[in-house]
């Protein structure tokens, strides 16, 4: 594709996350275009209407078999992506895919093959990679500021009070859907080493009612690196005062942080105390990002280089959450080997 040539791109999946992704395409990602909107429900309609997008479609196929899409961002369901990512690439489009990119390795590697046969390139949305104080961490440890690294920490606080209906949400969503960006920030913050072990604990200290049923909204993750570092993950699914992300790598040389909550570097003194804006959403606290990841994506396709975010680095933080998944159901620290082993047996 030519560098001057817009890159049409197609939404698939009208909710919360893919109107705010289709919003940053449509109206602030240059050499991008959005052209039409997938999506069963009133959403598709609504959000066309919004943003000026003449074509809207009820199915993912009725997309990917228009000649005026380029690319595909997929932002359905979890356990969709892996089927759309392989359809998308079939019909040659480019393909952003939410994360997580599958829920199986099993479905990874089907996906990862069907980009790679098809010469599409296929980006994943770890946002964190992106956003500038996660940046930065990575430029400062691969100068070595930080030394080797050695204790590495990661956490994702959702916004609070938690009003979802716990049956609604899948077994495993709190490694698969939540934990999972932080498997793949700590990876990302620990550069050239892989992820070995996994221990997991998790409970329902928010809904301790829906224990019962499976339901788990509270985890911690201890991560075991062959460089030898040591890294923890948690997750909450209700911080009272805001969407809270953050990280740490503690090395031999020195520290490096990012995140903090706050949508600006204002703070206010008054008569109530002294206080701080934090961000209600990961749209808002992680905006930047989001718009720098579409910005890479339509780059990669116009120059006809790699995602930066690639798909084999979604199955690696993939592993990690199955394997946290399966640490937590019984006990025991799981080693990723084997699971990998098991789907190549």
């Amino acid at each position: 594709m030519s560098t001057n040539t817009p890159v049409r791109l197609a939404l698939i999946g009208a909710g919360r996350i893919g109107s705010n992704h289709a919003e940053l395409v449509a109206r602030h990602v240059p050499g991008a275009t959005l052209v039409a909107v997938a999506d069963p429900t009133p959403n598709a309609d609504r959000l066309a209407d919004d943003l000026d997008v003449s074509v809207v479609e009820r199915s993912a196929q009725a997309v990917l078999d228009r000649s005026d899409v380029d690319a595909v961002l997929i932002t359905t369901p979890a356990r969709t992506h892996a089927d759309l990512v392989a359809q998308a690439a079939a019909a040659g489009k480019h393909v952003f895919v939410e994360k997580p990119m599958a829920v199986t390795l099993d479905e990874a590697d089907r996906a990862i093959a069907a980009a790679a046969n098809a010469g599409v390139v296929l980006q994943v949305g770890f946002n964190r990679r992106f956003a500038p104080g996660w940046v930065a961490a990575r430029a400062a440890i691969e100068a070595g500021r930080v030394g080797t690294p050695q204790l590495l920490r990661s956490a994702t606080r959702d916004p609070g009070p938690f009003s979802a209906d716990p049956a609604r949400i899948p077994p495993g969503t709190i490694f698969l859907e939540t934990l999972i960006h932080d498997f793949d920030a700590l990876c990302f913050l620990n550069p050239g080493a892989r992820p070995v072990r996994v221990t997991a604990l998790a409970d329902a200290l928010i809904r301790p009612d829906a224990k019962a049923a499976g339901h788990r909204d509270t985890a911690v993750v201890t991560i075991e690196f062959d460089n030898g570092a040591i890294a923890t993950a948690e997750a909450s699914f209700s911080a009272l005062y805001g969407y809270d992300v953050r990280a740490e790598v503690f090395g031999s040389g020195g520290m490096v942080t990012a995140g903090n909550g706050r949508t600006s570097d204002m703070t206010y003194y008054g008569p109530e105390g002294i206080g701080i804006d934090t961000a209600r959403r990961d749209t808002d606290l992680l905006r930047s990002a989001y718009l720098a990841e579409f910005v890479a994506f339509t780059r990669a396709i116009r120059t006809g280089t790699p995602a930066p975010v690639t798909g084999t680095d979604a199955r690696i933080a993939l592993s990690v959450a199955l394997a946290a998944v399966r640490s937590a159901a019984t006990g025991r620290a799981v080693e990723i080997a084997d699971l990998v082993a098991e789907v190549t047996a």
